[in-house]
């Protein structure tokens, strides 16, 4: 009777252990660099676009002027500078009043969302300083175009109030080089958070990718350049189809 041969379970070789390295360090450190890159980009967001708008809508005004001061001074700052100064401004004097909710370092979610804030809130601001004076400058030169166009003219020829001209039909034809821009930031964010996460200890894609590269670990390096290849992937993908919420002209086909 002829029997079946059964299948003798190979060793695992170096691909495998290459493999289960790779995926650890996955396991170990996306959760801190996906942390940062989220926080950072809701605040640029919101302070950069707030900023911007108010600031082209009230063109050449005080506060316009003060806004201009601060986009020069977060563009001017280099990362690691802003993430110092918060630290020896903002961290060491209220650790040295007994208040400690503020820490350096990576604190899951899993331990609680004020920890995890109290340890993201500084690296936050680091990364998000210089990226919202880019869009405040960004959006507040596409806006002030925009509201010169003759279809503005004409939405408040028609009567419509100032907040609808601005919101409804400004503000949405000027996101789009804004939305342009976040592609390219989000996808160049794996490398770019280096510094931050080098600055506050938090251990992330980044600081592992720079000492996988001084150790010639070349596995570990071509893991994470594939998985950058992904973000910038994923991020044009995002873009192309914010494109057609924007503008009712672009169609996704």
């Amino acid at each position: 009777m002829i029997t079946k041969p059964t299948a003798c379970p190979l060793a695992p070789g170096p691909l495998e252990e290459y493999a289960a390295g790779l995926a650890l360090h996955l396991k170990q450190d996306l959760p801190p660099t996906l942390s940062l890159v989220i926080g950072g980009v809701i605040i640029w967001l919101v302070v950069g676009l707030s900023v911007g708008i108010l600031s082209a809508t009230r063109s050449r005004s005080l506060f316009d002027r003060l806004s201009n001061v601060a986009v020069l001074i977060g563009l001017s700052l280099p990362v690691f500078v802003i993430g110092e100064v918060l630290i020896l401004v903002v961290f060491v004097p209220l650790n040295q009043h007994g208040i400690t909710w503020i820490q350096t370092g990576y604190a899951g979610i899993t331990q609680g969302i004020g920890t995890w804030v109290g340890h993201m809130i500084l690296p936050w601001i680091t990364l998000a300083a210089t990226e919202a004076a880019i869009y405040t400058r960004l959006i507040r030169g596409q806006l002030l175009d925009t509201l010169g166009e003759d279809y503005i003219r004409t939405a408040r020829s028609k009567g419509l109030s100032e907040r609808r001209v601005v919101f409804r039909h400004g503000v949405r034809a000027a996101l789009t080089p804004v939305v342009s821009q976040l592609g390219v930031d989000v996808g160049a964010l794996l490398g770019g958070v280096v510094v931050v996460e080098v600055v506050f200890g938090l251990g992330g894609l980044g600081q592992t990718a720079v000492e996988s590269v001084s150790k010639g670990d070349l596995p570990v390096i071509l893991g994470f350049t594939i998985l950058a290849a992904i973000f910038v992937v994923v991020a044009n993908i995002v873009v192309d189809m914010m494109y057609a919420v924007l503008d009712p002209r672009v169609r996704i086909t």
